[in-house]
């Protein structure tokens, strides 16, 4: 015999759709996570929230994607230290993905859905 849920809510493991401030919240913090947890916080929210939200999956895949891109190119310029360019590359790496985030962040936190440049796009 199945017990019907008190009014109000919906069967067990169903997950209200969040509301568009949650939603602008959660994508902002995945982009800003560029700058404390790196890959770890978009997967985590593109695995939980995401599937309450494809407005939240969008900018999760995103920042994973971009996270991903910016994490490879900074080892690759990192090792090119040992080949002098390096020196030049990693700088240059670092403050273009940190402009590409808080970039990023703002749109997703007005509402825009936002497509990051020069990302490879492994995850979608």
């Amino acid at each position: 015999m199945s017990e019907t849920p008190p009014p109000g809510y919906g069967p067990p493991g169903y997950q209200p759709p969040l509301r568009a401030d949650e939603e602008r919240l959660w994508a902002l913090l995945c982009h800003l996570s560029y700058f404390v947890l790196g890959i770890i916080a978009p997967l985590i929210i593109m695995l939980t929230l995401g599937t309450r939200s494809p407005y939240v999956r969008h900018h999760a895949v995103e920042a994973l994607n971009f996270h991903i891109t910016a994490w490879l190119a900074a080892v690759v310029s990192g090792l090119l230290i040992l080949a002098v360019i390096g020196i030049v590359l990693l700088p240059l790496v670092l403050v273009t993905g940190t402009v590409f985030a808080i970039v990023a962040a703002i749109q997703a936190y007005q509402g825009q859905l936002y497509r990051y440049p020069l990302s490879l796009r492994l995850v979608s």
